[in-house]
């Protein structure tokens, strides 16, 4: 039941704040807003204020605002907006900020939901070290468990995070690591030597990197962030995370990931929405900040139907001079929904695959 409550809980703010992108951005350009729904299918409540019809609607999985005039052929409609506020009869410019709010909402949230965080307090990683590994450089030079870092080459450690940039300079300039630690009521030096060590990085790949041996105990300490700080932070962490999301996509397309393991589906957001909603605010904030960001840029993908397509076809139209309709504009949809429809599928197909590897494990 919580798993089902959160995934409510993160589809709803993440397509109300996208849609919420669209439909400002329309208002500010004086553009008639027909319709915001949260869902597809049958309304369960709606109710019209002003000139739009709000809806909640019977499947969560989306929603949408209907524009006076986006569809330029199906929207000669008599309706009760004036048609001067038609889509159709704005500026390229404007129709162009109006598709590209809707993703450009979503980067803003994840920043908003960052900076939030960074305010409130995160939990750092404290420099005490949990398990040594064996025939490491640390087991040798004498690093035992609950060891706190005090130092690395005269530099202060006050994080986990501190750590590793030291040892990779160490490293590059061939010097060795001078440790200074605390082990209990004695303080002791400890020389280190990294070694390069071949892993895997986040997407899966093999990189060597200098280590030493050693990994967290876990303990934590809150750290909150001032006002402008936090602002900082918030940046930084969403410009990190869209930078990671971007170079995955690329590996994706560039055939360095398997997009039949890393492609994922509402199956897999609602079991992550369950386990975070269960560890607490905290990471559950920052996972919708997460998704937040990747639902941004796959909608910015050039695929007809997506905002990414829209803008697409914005674009040849600013070149030809020319806007795209007829049967020009019909086939890019249906490709677009072809599409949509084979990563749905697969995305269904890849969560499916690891619910049952994991009832084998």
């Amino acid at each position: 039941m919580n798993t089902i409550f959160a995934f409510i809980i993160v589809l709803g703010i993440l397509i109300f704040f996208h849609e919420f992108g669209h439909f400002i951005i329309a208002k500010l350009n004086k553009v008639g807003v027909l319709k915001f729904s949260l869902g597809f299918g049958p309304s369960i409540v709606k109710k019209r204020i002003g000139d739009t019809e709000y809806a909640l609607s019977v499947i969560p999985l989306g929603g949408y605002v209907k524009l006076l005039g986006e569809n330029i052929e199906e929207d000669d409609e008599l309706t009760h907006i004036d048609p001067k506020k038609s889509f159709a009869k704005k500026s390229l410019s404007s129709r162009a900020f109006i598709v590209a709010a809707g993703p450009i909402a979503n980067l803003v949230l994840a920043f908003v939901i960052y900076t939030c965080l960074a305010w409130s307090g995160i939990p750092k990683l404290l420099p005490v070290v949990g398990e040594v590994q064996r025939s490491s450089p640390a087991y040798s030079a004498g690093i035992s468990r609950g060891d706190t870092i005090v130092s690395i080459n005269g530099k202060a450690i006050e994080l986990w995070e501190d750590i590793s940039p030291i040892i990779h300079h160490a490293y590059k300039q061939g010097k060795p690591l001078e440790l200074t630690v605390k082990r209990g009521s004695r303080s002791l030096r400890i020389t280190v030597v990294p070694q390069m060590k071949a892993t895997r990085d986040i997407f899966g790949e093999r990189i060597t990197r200098p280590i030493i041996g050693i990994s967290p105990m876990g303990r934590t300490k809150i750290q909150a962030y001032g006002p402008f700080e936090g602002i900082y932070w918030g940046i930084t962490q969403s410009y990190n995370v869209l930078k990671i999301t971007c170079i995955g996509f690329w590996k994706v397309l560039n055939g360095s990931i398997d997009i039949r393991k890393s492609l994922g589906g509402p199956i897999m957001i609602a079991q992550i929405s369950g386990e975070t909603f269960k560890e607490g605010w905290l990471p559950f904030l920052s996972m919708i900040a997460f998704i937040s960001i990747n639902l941004g840029l796959i909608n910015l993908l050039p695929i007809p139907i997506l905002d990414g397509g829209h803008l697409l076809l914005l674009c040849i139209e600013w070149i030809t001079g020319k806007p795209v309709v007829g049967k020009p504009r019909e086939i890019a949809q249906q490709i677009g929904i072809f599409i949509l429809t084979l990563l749905t599928l697969l995305a269904f197909y890849n969560d499916i695959i690891r619910i049952f590897s994991k009832a084998k494990q």
